[in-house]
């Protein structure tokens, strides 16, 4: 299937989105589709889809002018779009996600379960994925999960299909397996539009990719005469000097300790430090520990025995408030889910976050929650229309400064930094590095943990890794590069003393 999109143009009330956008996807072809947060890259292909209505322009699929009116009617044609959070059942089985309002009826008019087995199994089979029809949905890993909404889509006969962050929260296994899926669907013919941020992946899995930004066409670049520079200048209309900024910060005295932090088969024996002004990367698969880790840190979690040192002194963190008293703020993994409230204002999120620092005798002194919110939206560049913007209508990257400014606002001495800059537009992944580095600069103890191996050697002063529950190992700055970190992540050893 091949489809053509010319002079797309877009708009919500006096915002417009989109102008003169366009995209030319091939038949069999796997088609990056690039830009930072909010350059329209959704919204153009929920106008494909049938999700918003276009303003202007022309949409060619084979040749034939087309406006579907729903994804109903752009499925039944063939075009599935996958989205990041994916449309999933949880507490439904596989096979009834699969035949979800598609049920296979006997002649009495009920549903034939035996069949939708047998047809779920065949066509998991066909993709190589080895998961059992009766297996309840929140029983899967969200790689699987993901495996079963591409199984759906083929079920469906889609001829094209729409990917948006497919690998966001998938391990690197997953990634691995998603990519053979992807291969499989080329050569069978199947078109795939394949949206992320991360640059390594279009380069890998992708033929040709259009770059979009501020919601107008950029072009489109075969990946075999484009470079990562290019692509990046295209998006974000300028160079980046260095992807990462310089650490020429000087670290001081330990801050922060924990001795020996055990939580059941979760994790056992962690022990590390943190310094004043220091980046400490925390490195390692997915499903390894590291979020219980901090989390237990936090007081979210428990923990079974250990102790947790502030300054040198023993503390007792049993809750979130009392890390918060401590002086220790967590960017969670999960913005969407733990680190906003998406259908409040910028300003409730900023004013909720920070009431000490905003009332006066039991109630909220609209000035000074006004000066917060705008010093914040300022220093930290966050675009809006104003702070009483919904959280929820933000790009991905704004609404993770905002989490950032909730937490930063309240002065920590202590950051822990779960998966930053996931999701993020390679200009706003620059902005929060900038950000990460004033902090360590100002003398804040900053832990980050990452899946993205560049980022943490590139931002951090040292790496520890966790394999499996276990400290595995630690690495300082002139000893980071991705072998000896994967080595360790994977349970290997480097041969030290």
């Amino acid at each position: 299937m091949q489809i053509l999109m010319k002079n797309i143009n877009k708009s919500f009330g006096v915002n417009q989105v989109l102008c003169k956008a366009e995209i030319e996807l091939k038949s069999g072809e796997v088609h990056a589709l690039c830009g930072e947060n909010g350059a329209g890259k959704s919204t153009l292909m929920k106008i494909l889809t049938g999700v918003y209505t276009k303003d202007g322009g022309n949409i060619y699929v084979d040749g034939q002018e087309v406006s579907y009116r729903s994804p109903q009617e752009a499925e039944e044609n063939g075009i599935v779009f996958i989205y990041q959070e994916l449309n999933v059942m949880y507490d439904l089985t596989v096979e009834a996600n699969l035949f979800m309002n598609k049920e296979i009826k006997n002649r009495f008019g009920l549903c034939d379960s035996k069949a939708m087995q047998k047809k779920a199994s065949e066509a998991l089979s066909a993709l190589g994925v080895s998961i059992s029809p009766t297996t309840v949905m929140n029983k899967l890993s969200v790689g699987q999960q993901q495996m079963i909404e591409i199984c759906k889509a083929l079920m469906a006969d889609a001829k094209v299909m729409i990917m948006d962050e497919p690998t966001a929260a998938l391990t690197e296994a997953e990634t691995a397996t998603l990519f053979r899926v992807i291969q499989d669907l080329k050569k069978k013919g199947v078109s795939i539009i394949y949206i992320s941020h991360r640059m390594e992946e279009i380069f890998e899995i992708c033929d040709r990719v259009t770059v979009m930004r501020d919601g107008e066409y950029m072009g489109t670049r075969d990946i075999s005469n484009t470079n990562m520079d290019e692509l990046i200048r295209m998006m974000i209309g300028r160079d980046l000097s260095n992807r990462f900024p310089e650490r020429n910060v000087e670290i001081g005295e330990t801050v922060f300790e924990i001795q020996g932090l055990t939580f059941g088969k979760v994790f056992q024996d962690i022990s590390f430090k943190v310094h004043k002004g220091e980046v400490l990367g925390v490195a390692g698969l997915m499903g390894a520990g590291r979020t219980e880790i901090m989390q237990s840190v936090f007081g979210s979690v428990p923990f079974d025995s250990g102790k947790i040192l502030v300054d040198g002194k023993e503390v007792k963190i049993k809750k979130p408030g009392d890390a918060i008293s401590l002086g220790i703020g967590y960017i969670t993994e999960d913005r969407k889910i733990e680190g906003l409230m998406l259908d409040k204002s910028i300003r409730e999120n900023l004013g909720l976050a920070n009431l000490e620092s905003i009332s006066g005798s039991g109630m909220i002194e609209r000035p000074k929650e006004k000066k917060l919110c705008e010093e914040a939206i300022g220093k930290f560049d966050i675009k809006c229309f104003s702070e009483e913007t919904k959280s929820g209508d933000l790009s991905g990257g704004n609404q993770q400064k905002v989490v950032l400014a909730k937490w930063i606002l309240r002065n920590p001495r202590i950051l822990i930094l779960d998966e930053p800059t996931r999701g993020v537009d390679v200009g706003a992944k620059e902005e929060i590095y900038n950000i990460i580095n004033e902090l360590a600069g100002n003398g804040v103890a900053v832990l980050m943990i990452s899946s993205e191996l560049p980022e943490l050697i590139g931002m951090s002063d040292r790496i520890i890794v966790i394999h499996e529950g276990h400290l595995s190992g630690e690495l300082d700055r002139n000893e980071l590069d991705e072998e000896k970190i994967m080595t360790l992540a994977t349970g290997g050893s480097l041969g030290k003393n």
